[in-house]
């Protein structure tokens, strides 16, 4: 389970094949890394699984491989809770394409791969227990990183210098960079804290992975989003993929070119669940604080759960707040996909009320 979208399995991987099931996305959404929060945007589910599986279907025509397998008819599903779950029998949904859906889905059909667990003991990640459990099909314990621009408050900032990324400054500038090419980075997937990684230890993470395809892979799944975002007038600014690892092939896995796994740009505002990450830097900054100071305190104490630790909860968003970072999630999806999927305001009265939170 992730913190925003849960799984369904309708048959188990093994140690030598994919398994089969589906992404039931919710309306649950996570800042900070912090997890679930304490309320819901309305209608964000469906439009995570709408703008998913439509990049996923351009993946493929591409030539990408993925684990992506349609989307579920909701028409076919008939017990639905109001998370989106289903308890319909997995005989009695029809996977079909984003296409043919006759309405925005919440259910996406994927291949399953193993998730070994990660041992933690005495203050380090064992990784080659991972390895030895997971065999030649697993999820691949990184996050593939693109970045297009570097903007204000950017970790790239301190990991590396202009210089070294072919720019024209003796030190960053109090503003957003565009980078001359995408830069890939590599982090964690599994660790309770993300920490990047150099690519030598990428390489040792990622098992029988290629670290070069795994570049490969996420600067090709750049170019096919930067373009059509591009298309619908957005920016595209950095994003991730996740992968995994079957059979000698690496696969594009999770979600990929969403509002939350990627930041996207309108006309000089920020389309993401950025929105909702700079309403708690203004409006409850303790929290974000406190967020911190628990990740530094985890670190120094070797504890692998830094939310023990944290001595403040998140409030809920505003009902007002909640609408407007909904109907952005939902003009957003219809924008980019050029669809009317929702009933939603036009995109730039959309991006026009988040600008005012």
């Amino acid at each position: 389970m992730t913190s925003v979208k849960e799984f369904r399995v309708d048959r188990e991987p093994t140690a030598e094949e994919l398994g089969r099931g589906a992404f039931v996305f919710t309306d649950d959404y996570s800042v900070f890394d912090w997890g679930t929060m304490p309320d819901t945007i309305p209608g964000k589910g469906a439009s995570l699984c709408t703008m998913g599986a439509f990049n996923f279907e351009l993946f493929d025509v591409n030539h990408i491989p993925t684990h992506y397998r349609g989307v579920v008819d909701p028409a076919s599903v008939s017990d639905a809770d109001e998370s989106g779950e289903s308890t319909a029998d997995a005989g009695t949904r029809e996977i079909v394409d984003l296409g043919d859906a006759p309405s925005a889905p919440r259910e996406m059909a994927i291949d399953l791969t193993q998730v070994p667990d990660l041992p933690y003991d005495a203050g380090e990640y064992d990784y080659e227990a991972f390895h030895r459990e997971a065999g030649e099909n697993y999820l691949i314990p990184l996050e593939i990183v693109f970045r297009n621009t570097v903007p204000l408050g950017s970790s790239l900032r301190k990991r590396r210098e202009p210089a070294e990324l072919d720019l024209d400054y003796d030190e960053w500038p109090d503003e957003v960079v565009d980078l001359p090419r995408p830069v890939v980075e590599f982090s964690t997937k599994f660790e309770e804290q993300d920490r990047y990684l150099s690519r030598d230890e990428a390489d040792a993470i990622a098992g029988h992975a290629s670290v070069d395809r795994l570049e490969e892979l996420a600067l090709a799944v750049n170019h096919m989003l930067t373009d059509r975002a591009s298309r619908a007038d957005f920016t595209h600014e950095d994003g991730k993929i996740e992968c995994l690892y079957h059979d000698g092939a690496i696969k594009v896995a999770d979600v990929a070119g969403t509002f939350d796994e990627n930041r996207f740009g309108y006309a000089g505002q920020e389309v993401s669940k950025e929105v909702v990450r700079q309403w708690y830097k203004r409006e409850q900054p303790e929290w974000v604080e406190a967020v911190g100071d628990a990740k530094a305190e985890a670190d120094a104490q070797g504890v692998a759960d830094w939310r023990t630790l944290c001595a403040v909860e998140p409030r809920e968003l505003p009902h007002d707040v909640r609408q407007a970072v909904a109907n952005l999630y939902a003009a957003g999806a219809n924008a980019y996909t050029g669809s009317e999927w929702f009933e939603a305001p036009d995109i730039d009265a959309a991006v026009d009320a988040v600008r005012d939170l």
